[in-house]
């Protein structure tokens, strides 16, 4: 069957769900699709910074979420070695409740998805992109229903009623139909980073390399960290982070290469890979060996990579990106949703005050550089800093050297947090003199 709509949306994690949600309440019909049902953990190191709660308040899901997130942080640190160093993090945000704090991403993305459904798009979940055809103006994406129930589904009940929702209510998916193609000239690729697929925003597989990074996540019970402290870690060959989340849990999520997992694997041959990399971690961080040491892990690891930080594409034509799709900064900033969030409301702010759903090629080639540059602007900065400190902190010289100087001017964590974009405001499109998909 073929349905069409004003936008396709590829990904139904923060990105896809917030472009979904923003564009239904300015009148656009939206289709999303997700291949993954949901609830679903994933490796994230789950901070949401302060500036972006505010964008979470206009999407409808602020309270909720903070409801279940886990305390504000209001102090960063360094565990590298023997060192354990803290500095307060500024505050940008006037209301108390908009500081920065994690969530799971089993909890965020329901939730957003529940949003998006709420408020007029229709999720097809668990359903996946098969098939990409350009035809003219328009796009048609065949997509293929996966898993055993109808297909169509706004998440899982994970919060109840959300904006008078019923648990379990489906949208709009006849029994049985397992291929549809949706007809657009809008297709946003919010589908991650490491995704091979058919769109032109989608990855090629890359050769393996000995600096490969990969994640690793995992969840900890009765650790002994402070409840107000993210502390960064540093160990031979990976970074990560640690963070009081949602239900009382610790998240911990690093990254390590390829050639130092390897190492880790030999070590401790017993182990699963993740605990191994934990292993390795506590062997070489003091800090996280005394916050986890009284903690029992709750749930399986979870892991994920190769990853490819840097910008990727910002999409041609009518077809664009967003969140990891476009780019993906070193996680050791713990940016990832917040810029995803926001780069979404970047493009949709442009979408929508184009006032065409239906764009010709001019104005979508002119909605692209208003698009890229309003993201630039906003995140270019952040890839750098990412970038910086994640090579600084995974070689050992290097986090010995930041860890003496972190020492003597502690103030400088503070002002590393501040240039990671924990507390920069959102640029928008507007701000920069484009409105209407032409420069005021």
């Amino acid at each position: 069957m073929k349905f069409k709509y004003d936008a396709v949306i590829v990904g139904g994690g923060p990105s896809g769900a917030t472009a979904a949600v923003l564009l239904a309440k300015a009148g656009w019909s939206v289709a999303i699709v997700e291949k993954a049902p949901f609830p679903r953990r994933k490796v994230c190191g789950e901070f949401i910074s302060e500036t972006t709660w505010p964008l979470l308040r206009e999407l409808g899901v602020a309270e909720a979420l903070q409801a279940t997130a886990g305390p504000v942080v209001r102090r960063v640190g360094v565990f590298a070695g023997s060192t354990v160093i803290t500095s307060p993090l500024t505050r940008s945000t006037p209301r108390a409740d908009d500081g920065g704090r994690a969530v799971g991403r089993e909890f965020l993305d329901t939730l957003l998805l529940q949003r998006a459904a709420a408020v007029g798009a229709e999720v097809l979940q668990p359903w996946a992109l098969s098939g990409f055809v350009e035809s003219g103006d328009q796009y048609t994406c065949r997509v293929i229903k996966k898993g055993g129930d109808d297909g169509c589904q706004p998440g899982a009940e994970l919060h109840g009623e959300l904006h008078g929702q019923p648990h379990g209510q489906r949208h709009g998916q006849p029994h049985g139909e397992r291929h549809r193609e949706l007809i657009s000239r809008v297709i946003i690729g919010a589908h991650g980073s490491w995704e091979t697929g058919v769109l032109p925003t989608q990855v090629s597989r890359q050769p393996r390399r000995a600096g490969d990074l990969f994640g690793f996540k995992a969840h900890f019970r009765d650790g002994a960290l402070a409840s107000d402290l993210m502390p960064l870690l540093a160990f031979p060959g990976g970074y990560g982070g640690m963070v009081h989340a949602d239900c009382g849990r610790i998240s911990l999520s690093c990254c390590i290469r390829r050639d130092a997992l390897e190492r880790c694997r030999k070590q401790w041959p017993q182990h699963s890979a993740g605990a191994a990399v934990l292993a390795h971690i506590m062997a070489s961080c003091k800090g996280v060996a005394d916050a986890l040491a009284p903690a029992t892990v709750d749930g399986a690891w979870l892991s994920a990579g190769p990853l490819q930080t840097g910008i990727r594409s910002f999409g041609r034509g009518g077809i664009f990106a967003v969140g990891n799709a476009a780019a993906e900064a070193h996680p050791i900033v713990a940016e990832g949703i917040s810029m995803a969030i926001q780069s979404a409301h970047l493009l949709c702010e442009q979408l929508i005050t184009s006032r065409v759903r239906q764009p010709s090629p001019a104005v979508l080639e002119t909605i692209h550089a208003a698009y890229e540059a309003a993201w630039r602007r906003n995140f270019s900065s952040r890839l750098r800093v990412a970038a910086l400190f994640a090579h600084l902190f995974m070689r050992p010289l290097g986090a010995r050297l930041a860890a003496i100087t972190l020492k003597l001017v502690p103030g400088l964590l503070t002002r590393g947090a501040r240039w990671s974009g924990k507390n920069q405001s959102l640029r928008s499109v507007r701000s920069q003199g484009f409105v209407g998909g032409l420069r005021s």
